[in-house]
């Protein structure tokens, strides 16, 4: 098997998922025209792509469309018996199309057809075990996602959750903010997952924000292209319009480090829109002069680091447009607690108890409170055996001590007594 280095960004793999995904949607098949059309909706490009056209004079996105097909062709995954109609195989419908699979399958093809070109043995490449099968399949073909699910992966309360999810759905908007480690961006895209059902990114995105962002990368600005500018739409405009075209489903708009940026800066006109009783209304683009409204179905997450000091006055536009949730470390929960008991480690253990101790003293300070506690998610995604004294001991030293020399630098004393607590956890064993 020759697997070693078997990558590709070529844009041919970009679009294996959106061609696949298409015509499960489309039924399983579809006439090539038909299929094009569709693509082209669901997944539009700019208005520079657009226009390229290849050396025969064809719409290059289109060509890469049908070099896309041409390699799930070569892979089983599009049946080649209907000339015109583009059909999926058993295999293309039952296997999820990743963007890591496509970049395997082509790369996998490119390498036989230059053997076959130059008439040496045909190299033996086996890609299926990075084939994700759709065992259990939700709206459109994708896993399903449940609150289940959710609770599973995200150590949060049933109670929280359910608070969580009706603040968006009443608001539209919603902040999760907390502590470094309690898993913001984590939960953001899960509790997306879960309101819709399934595992479909497609109708996710996700940016984060910074003091130099601006209302030209997000919604639309003048590019420099040649000699001159070109009119561009920005990320939050191009999703805005991508969930217009589907206002039956939910879409989720995901920005980290929300605090971080200028809201109205970043918005502009649009800022008000985004309100709940506001979508739907349409207000005139600075650059366009074209009317455009951000829809119903679409549901902004962003996150914020209640730790970080440099941002302690929070715009009042974010505070009277989003709901604030705030997330806690979760070392109580049950889903912890089954994580925690399946690792079955005494040290952990341990170590655990010190710093829900730590905790307890981090809330109490008046200089600092519970939104400087020290997060669960510093301690997670271990498996038995996984969980060892070296990688305990790694946390501690470069993660959680730098923190607290942050946090307590004018009080040495306290400093000095909880770096003797967490390293006694490991002297002591």
């Amino acid at each position: 098997m020759e697997e070693d280095g078997l990558e590709s960004d070529a844009k041919v793999v970009n679009w294996m998922g959106p061609l696949v995904e298409t015509l499960i949607k489309m039924g399983g098949g579809g006439k090539r025209p038909d299929v094009h059309e569709r693509i082209q909706k669901d997944y539009p490009v700019s208005e520079t792509e657009r226009e390229k056209r290849n050396s025969n004079g064809t719409l290059q996105v289109l060509n890469d469309i049908d070099w896309a097909r041409n390699y799930l062709v070569y892979e089983g995954f599009i049946s080649k018996e209907k000339r015109g109609f583009w059909e999926l195989t058993d295999t293309g419908k039952s296997v999820v199309m990743t963007k890591k699979l496509a970049g395997k399958i082509f790369a996998k093809w490119i390498r036989i057809k230059a053997a076959e070109r130059k008439h040496q043995p045909l190299p033996e490449i086996d890609i299926t075990p990075y084939y994700t099968y759709r065992t259990e399949q939700g709206e459109n073909g994708y896993p399903k996602y449940s609150k289940e699910d959710f609770l599973k992966a995200v150590y949060m309360s049933e109670a929280k959750y359910d608070v969580l999810e009706m603040l968006l759905k009443n608001k539209k908007n919603v902040i999760l903010q907390g502590a470094p480690g309690v898993g913001k961006t984590f939960t953001a895209k899960r509790l997306a997952y879960a309101m819709m059902g399934g595992k479909d990114d497609s109708r996710i995105e996700m940016v984060q924000f910074h003091q130099n962002y601006s209302y030209e990368d997000f919604i639309m600005g003048y590019r420099p292209k040649g000699d001159g500018f070109e009119l561009t739409n920005g990320i939050f405009f191009r999703f805005c319009e991508k969930a217009e075209k589907h206002r039956e489903k939910p879409y989720f708009f995901i920005i980290d480090e929300i605090n971080r940026g200028n809201m109205s800066k970043i918005f502009g006109e649009l800022l008000m829109l985004i309100e709940r009783d506001y979508r739907g209304t349409e207000a005139t683009l600075a650059y366009s002069g074209k009317p455009f409204s951000v829809p119903e179905n679409l549901y902004i997450i962003g996150m914020m680091n209640t730790a970080d000091r440099s941002l302690a006055m929070i715009d009042y536009a974010l505070r009277r447009r989003f709901s604030f949730f705030e997330m806690e470390p979760g070392f109580g929960t049950d889903g912890f607690t089954a994580y925690q008991n399946s690792l079955d480690n005494e040290t952990f253990n341990a170590l655990v108890g010190q710093i829900q101790g730590l905790n307890k003293e981090i809330a109490d300070d008046p200089s600092l409170g519970r939104g400087f506690c020290i997060g669960h998610s510093y301690f997670c995604g271990r498996k038995p055996g996984e969980c060892t004294n070296d990688w305990m001991c790694s946390v501690v030293e470069f993660d959680i001590l730098p923190m607290l020399s942050e946090y307590w630098f004018d009080e040495p004393t306290k400093l000095q007594r909880w770096e003797k607590n967490l390293h006694g956890v490991f002297h002591d064993q």
